[in-house]
C-alpha cells in the first residue's frame, strides 16, 4: 500500500524531552547489521508515529527498502500485505493494538516476525498503546515475540517541553512561534502533540495567506475567540 510520509516528521524535528535513551537506541538499532527489533509504546498521542516516519526517512535517504503500515487502517488491508516484506531493510507496523483479537492479522504478524528473524537482515519497529502483555492479543506466541526485543515507553512531554517542541517545528518550517502565542495555544486546545502540530501547520498556512505574523490577536480573529 503506497503511503505518503510527511516530510516534516524526521529525527531533526523530534523534540526529545525525556526520551533521549529511546532515541539513541533507535538510531543505534537502525545502524546495526542483522535483524533488530524494537517495540515502542505510549498511551498518549506523544510521537510514536513520528518516530516511525523519522526512521523511514533516515533509511530511505540511504537507499534502503522500507515499508510503513498503519494498522489503524487494517480494515482497508489484507494480512497478505505482509508476505512481500521479507527482504526489506526496515518494516514499521504502527499501532499494533488495533488488530488485537483479529486472529488472521495476529498470525500474519507472528509469521512475518519469524521470517525476518530467520533472514537476519531487517529492522522491525512496532508501536502500540501499551506493553505487549497488556494488549488483548489472542495469540500467546505473538505476545512472546513482541517481548523478545527491547520494549520502550515513549514518555509524554510536559507542557514546557511541548512549547519547545512547537517552537522547534515552527523554526524548521521557517517561521517563529513566540512564547506567548505558544502558551496561548496550549491553554485552549487539546495538548497532545498531534493536535498541536496539525494546528501549528494550519496557522502557518493561514499567516502566509493573510500575510500576517503569528500573534494572539491574529489567532483570535481567525478562530473567533
Amino acid at each position: 500500500m503506497p503511503v505518503s510520509l510527511p516530510d516534516t516528521e524526521t529525527f531533526t524535528s523530534f523534540y526529545t524531552g525525556d526520551n533521549l535513551l529511546l532515541l539513541n537506541y533507535l538510531k543505534e538499532t537502525l545502524s546495526k547489521s542483522g535483524f533488530c527489533f524494537l517495540y515502542v509504546w505510549s498511551a498518549f498521542l506523544s510521537g510514536k508515529t513520528h518516530l516511525l516516519h523519522a526512521s523511514c526517512h533516515y533509511l530511505s535517504h540511504l537507499d534502503k527498502r522500507i515499508s510503513y503500515i498503519p494498522l489503524e487502517q487494517y480494515l482497508l488491508l489484507e494480512p497478505d500485505i505482509l508476505l512481500g516484506l521479507d527482504d526489506y531493510d526496515l518494516v514499521c507496523l504502527d499501532n499494533i493494538d488495533k488488530i488485537a483479537g483479529n486472529r488472521a492479522w495476529e498470525e500474519a504478524i507472528f509469521d512475518l516476525f519469524n521470517r525476518l528473524l530467520e533472514n537476519n537482515n531487517s529492522k522491525l519497529l512496532i508501536t502500540g498503546n501499551a506493553p505487549p502483555k497488556q494488549i488483548p492479543f489472542i495469540l500467546p506466541d505473538l505476545i512472546s515475540r513482541l517481548e523478545w526485543g527491547q520494549v520502550y515507553q515513549l514518555k509524554e512531554l510536559n507542557d514546557e517541553d511541548k512549547l519547545y517542541a512547537l517552537q522547534l517545528r515552527a523554526l524548521l518550517r521557517g517561521f517563529e512561534l513566540p512564547t506567548d502565542v505558544g502558551l496561548f495555544l496550549l491553554k485552549r486546545v487539546d495538548r497532545d502533540m498531534k493536535t498541536l502540530s496539525n494546528l501549528l501547520d494550519k496557522l502557518d498556512k493561514m499567516t502566509i495567506t493573510a500575510q500576517r505574523k503569528l500573534t494572539i490577536p491574529f489567532i483570535k480573529t481567525m478562530f473567533n475567540l
